[in-house]
């Protein structure tokens, strides 16, 4: 049986799903804030318990890689490599935007009669500070058709897939944009990433055998974490 845990805690929502045969059988999540190292491991021993399963007797840890939080993409990975290798089994990884894709392809947001996606393009966006955003465009099936990038969002981004049809912007950042980008064919749903959303990418990396190195693997930052000094006074 191919169970497959999902780690994601790229934004401030942390949350896990275990997958058995395809579909999802038990979740975890949590908004509360600076969390996600004290609860990513617990949430799965409690899908564990739940599902009377064990680490080794799943399949892979599939963990989602970023862009996000610095943060909350070491916690997750951290967690995926520590499991994987306790275990002895593979590590899997997929894109934080292929994740809020496929809750905009499996959401119920504008269909048409016939139940399908109504939009000509899903433009995931990851929060990264002021107006910009990580992001890139994908097809209503889920393929990614530009390279994704760190954009800094204003009236005329995205002026050629919003020409082409309706847009559904979707992400932790899409509030922040709904304030500048008007055109009537853009339609926003303001929600994080979740462990849940993962099942498809992370069934086609499993099925193609896409394991990762373990003890090299790296989440994609896209941009360089810069630390800053504190305000505080030490002494």
């Amino acid at each position: 049986m191919d169970n497959i845990i999902l780690i994601e805690t790229s934004t401030e929502l942390c949350s896990t799903a275990m997958a058995s045969e395809g579909k999802i059988i038990s979740y975890r999540e949590s908004d509360r804030p600076r969390t996600h190292a004290s609860l990513t491991a617990v949430f799965i021993d409690e899908m564990l318990r739940e599902t009377g399963l064990k680490v080794q007797d799943c399949a892979a840890v599939c963990v989602s890689m970023g862009p996000g939080s610095y943060t909350g993409l070491r916690v997750g990975v951290s967690t995926a490599k520590g499991l994987c290798f306790g275990a002895g089994i593979p590590l899997l990884a997929t894109g934080t935007l292929d994740a809020l894709v496929w809750q905009g392809i499996t959401g119920e947001y504008f269909r048409n009669s016939q139940g399908d996606p109504d939009f000509r393009y899903i433009i995931p966006m990851i929060d990264a500070r002021r107006m910009e955003v990580y992001t890139a465009v994908f097809s209503p099936d889920g393929k990614q058709v530009t390279d994704t990038e760190a954009k800094i969002v204003d009236g005329s981004s995205f002026a050629e897939q919003l020409a082409a049809g309706h847009v559904l912007f979707i992400g932790d950042a899409a509030d922040k944009c709904r304030t500048v980008i008007t055109n009537p064919n853009a339609h926003f749903i303001q929600c994080c990433p979740k462990a849940s959303s993962m099942l498809v990418p992370a069934m086609a990396e499993y099925k193609e055998k896409r394991f990762r190195d373990v003890a090299y693997f790296e989440p994609f930052y896209l941009k360089n974490f810069v630390a800053t000094a504190s305000r505080k006074k030490l002494f």
